[in-house]
């Protein structure tokens, strides 16, 4: 197996550095959403002016007030280490009010992680992910290929499935879902952030070609979005292209 930088050891090796709290956002949120929130942020955030923000709340609740006024004002709520910011991004992130829920759950957590450092006088890091999480597990969609691009057999099939549920079972990791869909087999977990991810793979994938050499030692991770098996076979086929074999 090439060796290449894990961005997931990395981020692990960070954290258990990190002398605070970490939260992790359990919401799945697509990643442009995400992208397109904080970019707002770091550009109006610099000229925030509290007492007008908090004075203009009550804008977000008024069904006339643009979109884009809105998404402004929640991410300015979200900067301000005031209760009343709090609770006012509380009440619209009920309402889910369309178009907005996602927007309205990042300010929602950014300002509840203020508050509690200031409250707790210790340090927070928020970790938020396409596809969101479970209490300190992250969620991740991975898609195991078999070697020689047949479709597994009934046999395989079988055999991969328990190895992968025993081996998230030890690492006390959970299966949402297994599908199998002829050479690909695509999971959806749940994984502490402290596992390796790859050790936990790389484990069954090796176990499962002792008994029969029939599993791709590559295979594709992602916390990012959920692919279809469209996509996926796009993707093989465009690094077969560039000659790059390197799937993981």
């Amino acid at each position: 197996m090439a060796q290449s930088i894990n961005i997931f050891s990395k981020i692990q090796e960070l954290l258990s550095e990190f002398p605070g709290n970490v939260t992790i956002q359990e919401k799945r949120i697509d990643a442009s959403v995400q992208m397109e929130y904080y970019q707002c942020a770091e550009a109006i955030r610099p000229d925030l002016d509290t007492e007008e923000i908090l004075r203009t709340r009550n804008d977000l609740f008024v069904r006339d007030t643009p979109v884009e006024i809105k998404k402004e004002l929640l991410v300015q709520l979200a900067s301000i280490d005031h209760i009343d910011a709090f609770r006012t991004l509380e009440k619209f992130a009920r309402s889910q009010e369309f178009g907005l829920a996602d927007w309205a759950a990042l300010a929602l957590q950014e300002n509840k992680l203020l508050l509690q450092s200031r409250l707790l006088d210790e340090n927070h890091v928020l970790i938020s992910t396409g596809l969101g999480a479970r209490g300190m597990k992250i969620r991740y969609f991975t898609v195991i290929f078999t070697k020689t691009g047949r479709s597994f057999s009934g046999f395989e099939k079988k055999l991969l499935e328990s190895e992968i549920q025993f081996s998230f079972k030890t690492q006390s990791s959970e299966i949402e879902t297994i599908h199998f869909e002829k050479d690909l087999c695509m999971v959806i977990s749940l994984i502490p952030i402290k596992i390796s991810i790859h050790k936990l793979f790389d484990s069954f994938i090796e176990e499962c070609n002792q008994y029969d050499d029939f599993l791709n030692p590559h295979y594709l991770i992602t916390n990012v979005k959920i692919f279809s098996a469209r996509e996926i076979r796009k993707m093989l086929r465009r690094s077969r292209a560039q000659k790059n074999p390197e799937i993981k």
